[in-house]
């Protein structure tokens, strides 16, 4: 299999996107974007017996190399985490010339970026994803940030990679509920963007669940060109890149109110668009059969399409209030206009979004 190489294009920070196979292992591929010679590799405890050991011996000799293991899990996404990264390389004595690596899943690209960013006011970093959910959408883009117990990624910045490396044998020893979360996203670009895309993946999800390399290839190469584009049109999110966000609003306010963790983001995301399409469809934009189309899509890919038992309009308006999308008092979420066409709307009240919550199915 050919690697296949796209570019974000923002000018001076623009950087390469690369696609292929056993990548881990390229040490000029790696050469050419950790050019220092101090590597900071920060991974979590169920990356790093896997991959990290291939990465370090790809990095070659250096002056000084620092491993960093965290814990696994989206409630480790915390400044008290962050602060270990920032004793370790301190105690080491990284200099400004140092490269953060980032090796695993969203997690670890969102804390990892948000390090280099702060450390000595900025240094290099090189995002190598792990996850379907890390290679098709949190790795691109520049977003960086740790969770606060009120809102996800309510502290962080946008700080863009100097690459992006996507190995796609990461994914074969992917627990399949990973995989899973990682379609979530895969729908999202289609949805709003993308109609053929969208139908493709109706027509392939097969293959995608048997991690078929080409149709993973496929999806990730696909889903990277849209991310890429709409990024470059608008790096820190003051227009068109909100259209990301299709279903994030609801999904950010479920992780927020089970707890971080007890419900993976992609998971999360994939009933926040249902609902975001059922809003759609109420609001007569589109139909009701394409609307049981997209819960079937996302039933057939192993994810949830109902909202917490637990959680009641109430429990997710309160949440929904630190999300932040919130522009002078107005909540912006993302809805259809049509299939491969999104909107972002500011005009929704409580009374409608309690009568599409108090409507809604139930996660079993």
């Amino acid at each position: 299999m050919l690697m296949h190489t796209l570019h974000v294009d923002l000018g001076e920070r623009g950087y390469p996107l690369y696609i292929g196979k056993d990548l881990l292992a390229d040490e000029q591929l790696l050469s050419q974007h950790v050019t220092g010679s101090q590597v900071v590799v920060v991974s979590n405890e169920t990356v790093a017996p896997l991959y990290v050991d291939r990465v370090i011996t790809a990095l070659g000799d250096r002056q000084l190399l620092t491993k960093i293991v965290l814990p696994d899990g989206e409630q480790y996404k915390t400044m008290d985490t962050l602060s270990t990264i920032f004793d370790q390389v301190v105690a080491d004595r990284h200099n400004r010339s140092t490269t953060f690596v980032a090796v695993g899943g969203g997690v670890i690209g969102d804390i990892t970026g948000f390090a280099a960013a702060c450390y000595q006011r900025g240094v290099n970093f090189l995002q190598i994803p792990t996850t379907l959910l890390a290679q098709v959408d949190s790795s691109v883009g520049g977003k960086t940030a740790v969770n606060h117990p009120l809102g996800k990624n309510m502290i962080g910045t946008f700080y863009q990679p100097r690459a992006v490396l996507i190995d796609i044998d990461t994914l074969q020893s992917l627990p399949p509920r990973e995989l899973s979360a990682g379609l979530a996203e895969v729908v999202k670009y289609g949805l709003i963007r993308d109609e053929p895309f969208y139908r493709w993946l109706q027509e392939h999800m097969p293959r995608l669940l048997a991690r078929e390399d080409a149709a993973l290839a496929e999806v990730i190469e696909r889903s990277c060109a849209i991310k890429a584009e709409v990024v470059a049109a608008d790096e820190r999110e003051s227009g068109v890149r909100a259209i990301l966000n299709l279903g994030h609003t609801f999904g950010h306010a479920i992780e927020a109110g089970q707890g971080y963790g007890a419900w993976l983001h992609g998971e999360a995301v994939a009933t926040g668009m249902v609902l975001a399409v059922e809003l759609s469809v109420r609001r007569g934009w589109i139909v009701a059969s394409e609307a049981e189309d997209c819960r079937e899509l996302l039933r057939g890919m192993r994810l949830p399409v109902g909202i917490p038992g637990d959680m009641d309009a109430q429990g997710f308006l309160s949440h929904m209030a630190y999300d932040k999308k919130i522009v002078d008092g107005r909540m912006r979420l993302v809805l259809l206009r049509a299939i491969g066409e999104a909107c972002i709307v500011d005009d929704a009240d409580k009374k409608e979004l309690h009568a599409l919550l108090d409507g809604a199915a139930k996660h079993e």
